[in-house]
């Protein structure tokens, strides 16, 4: 394995595959995310229905995540990762076709199976392709569609929706996907899978379901507003009780579907929790960012989409920077650096309100954009940099699992926490919303700021519309200081990030003519 420092062509090209397959299903949850009113007057559907078409998108990524570390070792990455290709683009062509939300829910499953592979084989791909030298810099490469895809996907979604219709969201993932296939059969090394190893079905029977049913009663939340709701603890019971059974049997086969004996390398451990720590702050609170545009300043989904592009700014300046740190330094020693960015950044928004400069909260997105391209990457890189290439796929799919169920924690949590504080706002006497129930002060602001001609509809005074936006905006400020409380929170795990250098040889186990060498994690 090359020793060098430099990202050479052969592997920038393996990368390139790697990001356009990344960009595809990453984009695809939030361009899907500014449709959801479109959705709602096309197929004539309640917001709770329309949910479903992220939702089942999120579930059906959360059922085959952990089926990827067994199957990339078994019939090999490039295969996989093609097919993979394959089912994401032929959703897409479906969900354009869709007649009805139902057809377009179940298209969207189809979607999640292509999508929820991936994020694991790409990093699986890029990892082994880079070698313990050059890792840091490769997973910068892979960071950057997860920390732009937030902020180009309403840009994309709003600008196709205006000029053309909703069906263009999934249409254009057909030329991309195509390409991409094309791309990667040339691209991509020739697979040369490693001896079938039993499946483990009755794990797959515990885990898989077990994720689906526990994510989809988190999911259940922002519409219940209650933990006491049974489609809310039902599932999350049935799920966890599922996910403890798995953890207890896992440990007595020999090849579990997940291996949570990676757990035992300490470094693995720590960068897993820092990561779920963060993403369960970051990504939740991060879907309220735009929220805050559209409902309380009134921007359209164009503008909040551009508002939001400091952010990815922040995190391309950084990110290249971060990324060849990680392969010279321990990631103990720039980790929280970045973090204090974030949560410098982050503290403005916990004093918004109507009125807010817009200078000040671009620069608050650019600097939390600066420790983003400095947090998210190098704590993967210290998750994966110390295990061998044989448990790389198995490591970057609990290093997958662990992130997506972080991400629909803190969505589900910082939704449930804004929507609860909008709901104490006071009541407007005989007015009800289209659901029925009554129509509060800071719900008929918000209504108004999105569609002024509302004002007409409800002739009420100004300083009632001005009262409601204030308690919108400080409900906004609350959620986002709970989300800072967990950005401050993540600075304990980080704190026992490995400060002093760790070899990451182990990656050279699997060197053309020489006999893998068994990796004994202590």
């Amino acid at each position: 394995m090359a020793t060098s420092d430099r990202l050479d062509a052969s592997v920038l090209k393996i990368a390139g595959v790697v990001v356009i397959g990344a960009i595809m299903s990453i984009l695809d949850v939030t361009v899907v995310s500014v449709a959801l009113p479109t959705f709602q007057r096309e197929f004539d559907a309640s917001y709770a229905e329309v949910a479903w078409t992220m939702t089942a998108y999120t579930l059906a990524l959360a059922t085959v995540i952990p089926l990827s570390g067994w199957a990339a070792d078994r019939f090999g990455t490039k295969r996989l990762y093609m097919v993979a290709l394959a089912l994401f683009t032929i959703g897409s062509g479906l969900c354009a076709t869709a007649d009805t939300i139902g057809q377009l829910i179940g298209y969207r499953v189809l979607q999640g199976l292509g999508g929820g592979m991936l994020m694991p084989l790409g990093m699986t791909i890029m990892t082994r392709a880079a070698g313990p030298h050059r890792i840091g810099r490769l997973m910068a490469v892979l960071g950057i569609p997860m920390l732009l895809g937030p902020i180009g996907g309403p840009i994309l979604g709003g600008w196709l929706i205006d000029i053309a219709s909703w069906h263009w969201i999934f249409l254009i993932n057909l030329p991309v996907g195509a390409v991409a296939l094309a791309y990667a059969a040339v691209a991509l090394p020739k697979d040369n899978p490693e001896p079938s190893e039993s499946f483990d079905f009755l794990g797959m029977l515990m885990l898989s379901p077990g994720l689906a049913l526990f994510l989809y009663g988190v999911s259940s939340l922002p519409e219940t507003g209650t933990f006491a709701d049974t489609e809310v603890w039902v599932p999350m019971l049935v799920g966890a009780a599922l996910l403890v059974a798995f953890v207890r049997y896992s440990f007595r086969p020999r090849h579990p579907l997940l291996d949570l004996r990676l757990f035992a390398n300490r470094s693995l451990t720590i960068a897993t929790v820092t990561m779920f720590v963060f993403v369960i702050a970051f990504m939740g609170a991060g879907l309220l960012f735009p929220s805050y545009f559209l409902q309380i300043r009134g921007e359209t989904t164009l503008a909040a989409g551009l508002l939001m592009a400091p952010q990815g700014i922040g995190a391309m300046v950084t990110m290249p920077v971060a990324g060849m740190l990680a392969d010279r330094m321990p990631v103990g020693r720039t980790v929280p650096f970045a973090l204090a960015l974030i949560a410098l950044g982050f503290f403005t928004f916990t004093q918004v309100d109507p009125q807010t400069s817009y200078v000040l909260l671009c620069g608050s997105l650019f600097v939390m954009g600066l420790g983003m391209g400095g947090t998210m990457m190098p704590i993967m890189t210290s998750a994966l940099k110390t295990l061998s290439s044989h448990d790389v796929a198995r490591g970057s799919t609990l290093v997958n699992i662990i992130q997506q169920i972080g991400g629909s924690v803190g969505a589900a949590t910082m939704s449930v926490i804004l929507t609860n504080e909008l709901n104490g706002s006071r009541p407007i006497p005989g007015a009800t919303d289209p659901s029925g129930a009554p129509l509060t002060e800071a719900g008929l602001a918000i209504a108004v700021q999105q569609q002024p001609e509302l004002a007409r509809q409800f002739p009420v005074e100004p300083a009632l519309l001005s009262r409601g936006l204030d308690y919108a905006a400080n409900s906004f400020a609350t959620t986002f200081w709970v989300a800072f409380a967990l950005v401050l929170a993540t600075f304990i795990p980080v704190a026992f990030l490995s400060r002093r250098r760790e070899p990451s040889h182990l990656l050279d186990d699997q060197q053309d003519g020489e006999p893998r060498t068994p990796v004994v994690i202590h």
